[in-house]
């Protein structure tokens, strides 16, 4: 699929809505700034069509590591063409991932026996569900993220809190796999308003590593798409990589842009808040 400005727009539009409800926004430059909960965190996103420059880059990680958030920053390369350079020269590196929308769904048949669940707000199991996302994100896999950050690090209660909230609120729409009484599979999507009309980001899509290779995220996907298809007008992901996203195309998505990210690794903590020169290599990790 070309991309489409018309799409590339709405998408821009629900990743500067997103935040939102969580945090203010605060400007580095030519960088936007969620500050917020660590417990739900957002990247910082360049502001589309306007030049970045690594001075932005370095004063949007600044600002990040004084709220106590993660270091993330995450653009969409047709919407932000200087972003990518920014990054790099302010010392972080870069990976690109593809952008997928939903074009023509293909409904999918879960392994027999797996049978698909919405999760409530008040639903007990909900910690269990995210240790199945933090083992399966702990082991390379597809790109997933929640709230906009990487999972992969242990769950504390003050995400669950959060995640119940967004639950109860619609902000966020859970499903898990079930197969034996056992989560084998999770994964949500995030619906947002963008001027009237709804878009929801598929993301968070985690298999147990073991169960791999039966089809049980594709399906998973396949099935929170039409659940988000019920009142959403657009429906995307990005996916982890190429072989990712050749799954996706052959669930209906088709490819329409790339997204680069750049996070700070952990070693990288004791760098001053306003350090000025450039910043340790890193990337984002396992996902």
């Amino acid at each position: 699929m070309p991309p489409s400005p018309g799409l590339l727009e709405c998408i821009e539009r629900y990743f500067a809505a997103a935040p939102l409800p969580d945090a203010r926004t605060e400007t580095a430059g030519a960088v936007d700034v969620p500050v917020g909960t660590p417990a739900w965190p957002h990247p910082a996103r360049p502001r589309p069509g306007e030049a970045v420059t690594a001075d932005d880059v370095r004063a949007a990680v600044a600002l990040q590591r004084r709220a106590g958030l993660p270091v993330a920053l995450e653009w969409v390369d047709e919407c932000s063409p200087t972003a990518a350079a920014a990054v790099r020269a302010a010392g972080l590196a870069v990976r690109e991932s593809p952008l997928l929308v939903a074009a023509d769904p293909v409904d999918l048949l879960l392994p027999h026996g797996v049978r698909l669940y919405l999760v409530g707000a008040d639903d007990p199991r909900l910690p269990r569900y995210e240790r199945l996302a933090s083992i399966a994100f702990a082991h390379p896999g597809p790109r997933s993220k929640v709230g906009g950050t990487t999972v992969g690090t242990a769950v504390d209660s003050a995400r669950t809190a959060v995640l119940r909230e967004r639950i109860a609120s619609g902000r966020t729409v859970l499903m898990v796999a079930v197969e034996d009484g056992e989560p084998v599979a999770v994964g949500s999507h995030n619906p947002v308003d963008v001027g009237g009309g709804e878009v929801s980001e598929i993301v968070g899509v985690a298999t147990l590593p073991r169960l791999r290779g039966r089809g049980l995220g594709a399906g998973l996907a396949s099935a929170l798409t039409a659940h988000a298809r019920e009142s959403a007008d657009l429906v995307f992901l990005v996916a982890g990589d190429d072989d990712v996203a050749r799954v996706y195309e052959r669930v209906g998505f088709a490819r329409l842009a790339t997204v680069g990210d750049a996070e700070l690794p952990d070693d990288a903590i004791g760098l001053p808040d306003d350090a000025a020169g450039e910043l340790p290599v890193g990337g984002r990790g396992p996902s």
